[in-house]
């Protein structure tokens, strides 16, 4: 969708939400918890990966990290709410690079450490950043959080990505990376491939 917000006729906004929040409301189940499924995973993300052109890089100890009890994201979550709060216009590039840290670079998204890393390397200041960490705890945080997420899950959410979309007056919810396509025939607007010129 970052690739397509200025060939289409389209607001493109970013909704921080939860994932393990939404996972555990709808009753949902990471994909991975059946093996066969597992298995087939690793090698649709690395077709995904090429297709779209993106540097994600899954291995077997990585989807089991993500089938683990500690929440890997809630940090980077609550930083990019923070973000979508004060300083909107880095809630793509922020959340782009969590994105690479995590799924590119195995790298943790959560620690403090591991947050202004990220947040240095999209050009927020070190004082930003850390103005930005401190109100990751802050009961505001937390509340436009849980907002966000309950949102996801009014639109239908189940798992992500979700993407909502707003058209003729109607609500079109789409789950996947792999839906855009058929966003696009819904909306109106041609598909241009994975990586569009």
């Amino acid at each position: 969708l970052c690739r397509y917000h200025h060939i289409w006729n389209i607001d493109l906004r970013f909704r921080p939400a939860f994932l393990g929040a939404i996972m555990q409301a709808t009753g949902n189940q990471p994909p991975g918890m059946l093996p066969k499924r597992n298995d087939y995973m690793l090698k649709d993300i690395k077709r995904m990966g090429k297709y779209y052109q993106v540097p994600i890089k899954a291995t077997p100890e990585h989807l089991q990290r993500l089938l683990g009890k500690v929440p890997l994201s809630l940090g980077a979550m609550r930083f990019i709410t923070a973000i979508d709060m004060t300083q909107p216009l880095f809630l793509e590039a922020v959340s782009r690079g969590f994105w690479i840290r995590f799924w590119s670079q195995h790298e943790d998204i959560n620690q403090p450490a591991s947050i202004l890393s990220v947040a240095a390397r999209t050009g927020l200041s070190s004082e930003q950043a850390q103005k930005l960490l401190e109100m990751v705890s802050s009961p505001a945080v937390k509340n436009r959080l849980r907002a966000t997420t309950d949102d996801a899950m009014k639109y239908g959410a189940f798992g992500m990505p979700a993407i909502v979309a707003h058209f003729n007056e109607e609500q079109h919810l789409f789950f996947g990376c792999d839906r855009i396509e058929l966003l696009a025939s819904i909306i109106g607007e041609k598909w241009l491939g994975p990586v569009p010129s």
